[in-house]
């Protein structure tokens, strides 16, 4: 029998490293994959009638369902949370306890769906916007359900106006009652979003509460009632790219840590 030259030998050789290299590259990415952390998301909706006489309460549910759509089922590459709790940040009194609806409420629901159960879920009728509460329920579940080892953005469609008893509405002692301690620590990159803001109560937000490592994004609502110009006639929801790429560049906008 005639022995295998040289030649064939490194030939075999490298066919077989070859074949490692490519089985190893195939488990680092399945592995990266399996690795990388899922945003939770959490909703917060103010139903309080102030946002209702903004003029921006219905744009905001209807751009919501859009929103809360478009990420469940990763449309024009958004990322597809981990777990997904709906709020209101409002409510009939201070304090109030807050009943958040779960991923599975939405689930397998097309966008009219998802629309018709938040107006049910949230008629502008409360007569308080409170976002501690809202924020310290946020930092609950996500304890609660061990969490913390993932992103988390909290996304508030919102005039982002507070009401504090005794306090003047929109001085800057009424944002200084807000208080995002409850989220410090949640996660090493938490981001709180608010959408539909008007550019002075943004600069409140963004002046006058104290954080370190929550970071803060806001779109006015000049902005946001922009959302509809990016539809595409006749082109279905999955494939509305420059809609989902506004709101990859506007909403979902990744922002910098805050600089301690």
């Amino acid at each position: 029998m005639r022995r295998p030259g040289t030649a064939h030998i490194l030939v075999l050789a490298v066919m077989v490293a070859s074949a490692l290299l490519v089985t190893v590259a195939g488990c680092d990415i399945q592995t990266n994959e399996q690795r990388k952390p899922h945003t939770t998301l959490f909703v917060g909706v103010d139903a309080s009638g102030s946002f209702k006489h903004s003029g921006f309460y219905d744009d905001a549910l209807t751009f919501l369902a859009h929103y809360i759509y478009g990420h469940l089922n990763e449309l024009g590459g958004l990322d597809k949370p981990q777990a997904l709790f709906v709020g209101s940040v409002g409510g009939k009194s201070r304090g109030e306890p807050k009943t958040f609806h779960p991923i599975h409420d939405f689930t397998g629901k097309n966008i009219e769906q998802i629309e018709a159960d938040l107006r049910t879920w949230f008629t502008p009728n409360d007569a308080f916007t409170d976002f501690n509460p809202f924020f310290q329920e946020v930092a609950r579940i996500t304890k609660e359900r061990n969490l913390v080892l993932a992103p988390i953005t909290v996304m508030i469609v919102t005039d982002g106006l507070p009401d504090v008893p005794g306090l003047k509405a929109g001085s800057q002692a009424v944002f200084q009652q807000i208080d995002l301690n409850s989220l410090e620590y949640l996660s090493r990159n938490i981001t709180v979003r608010l959408v539909y803001v008007n550019p002075k109560i943004a600069q409140q937000w963004r002046t006058q509460i104290s954080r370190q490592r929550v970071r803060l994004w806001t779109v006015d609502a000049e902005v946001m009632k922009g959302w509809k110009n990016q539809m595409q006639p006749s082109v279905d929801t999955a494939h509305q790219d420059r809609f989902w790429k506004w709101v990859q560049d506007n909403v979902d906008f990744r922002v910098r840590s805050v600089k301690l």
